[in-house]
């Protein structure tokens, strides 16, 4: 079958938490996701998208050759790849917020840890060879790296390797097999890629069509829209409260010479203590309310 060039190709992680996060952020950009003919591939009935369900390691090499567009991968799985490439055919354009996770150096519980220099001489097993040379590089140790593609737990089990290095989200794996966390080698979340091939003009319009709904999106996950009044000799003070705020809209208030209301979207999350400090600045009549959609 070939490919329908007149429309987006966005890669996802085929199955997981990560698959359904990232349909998930497309849903809210206003995608109508409707189900493909068999299981890798998904169409946007309302949008000129396809989505391409692919094991994830693949993903920065669809992107990179041009094959998708865009792809949403791990910062694990992306980083790892872009190590081994000399030129990455792709850019980072956002970090989502979800699919956190670490990776991590484990130890197995008899065994000691004060820091890298313990791994000195060590095998450590690991299915990120790349990131934990990079690591071992970095803290000038010299350790041998046991490449493994999964069960990478056992390795100490199975006396494979004394340490290993692999991915920790809540930690119960490492706790399951007798192992601990004692160092970290990076942080870890989903981003969003964009391919570095050109686009020609079809394609780039929609592409930017989707940037600017995604970033829409991301915008409003932690924005809020904030509504108050105040007194004239209170606004710049109030104003400098307002987290993350640019460029408030400030009206006078009918009825009510040297008053404003004040109109704000704030980028940052707004506490109760914000409020407190919003109010002692001379606020009144606060408002913070969700914003639902938002365009930059």
């Amino acid at each position: 079958m070939s490919v329908d060039r007149s429309r987006l190709h966005i890669a996802l992680q085929r199955s997981g938490r990560l698959s359904d996060a990232s349909k998930d952020l497309l849903r809210e950009a206003g995608l109508r996701i409707e189900a493909g003919k068999n299981s890798l591939t998904a169409r946007a009935g309302n949008f000129p998208a396809d989505l391409m369900f692919v094991r994830d390691d693949d993903i920065p090499t669809f992107v990179s050759d041009g094959a998708c567009e865009f792809g949403i991968v791990g910062q694990n799985v992306l980083e790892e790849f872009a190590l081994g490439q000399a030129e990455p055919g792709f850019e980072r354009v956002a970090e989502l917020g979800f699919g956190r996770c670490s990776l991590k150096i484990a130890a197995p519980e008899r065994l000691p840890y004060e820091g890298p220099r313990t791994l000195a001489g060590q095998r450590i097993a690991t299915s990120y060879p790349r990131l934990l040379r990079r690591f071992l590089q970095d803290s000038g140790i010299d350790a041998e790296v046991v490449e493994m593609s999964g069960a990478v737990e056992l390795a100490p089990r199975l006396e494979i390797a004394s340490y290993i290095c692999d991915l920790v989200s809540t930690g119960a794996t490492l706790e399951a097999n007798g192992l601990r966390a004692v160092d970290t080698v990076m942080e870890s979340q989903s981003v969003l890629i964009r391919t570095l091939r050109p686009l020609d003009a079809g394609r780039a319009a929609i592409a930017e069509q989707l940037l600017s709904r995604l970033q829409g999106v991301l915008a409003t996950k932690e924005s809020k829209y904030i509504m108050l009044n105040a007194p004239s000799e209170a606004l710049k003070g109030i104003t400098d409260l307002l987290p993350g705020a640019d460029a408030p809209t400030i009206l006078p208030l009918h009825g009510r010479p040297g008053h404003f209301a004040v109109h704000a979207v704030c980028q940052e999350s707004v506490f109760w203590e914000t409020l407190q400090k919003l109010k002692d600045a001379g606020a009144s009549a606060i408002l913070v309310v969700p914003i639902e959609k938002m365009m930059l």
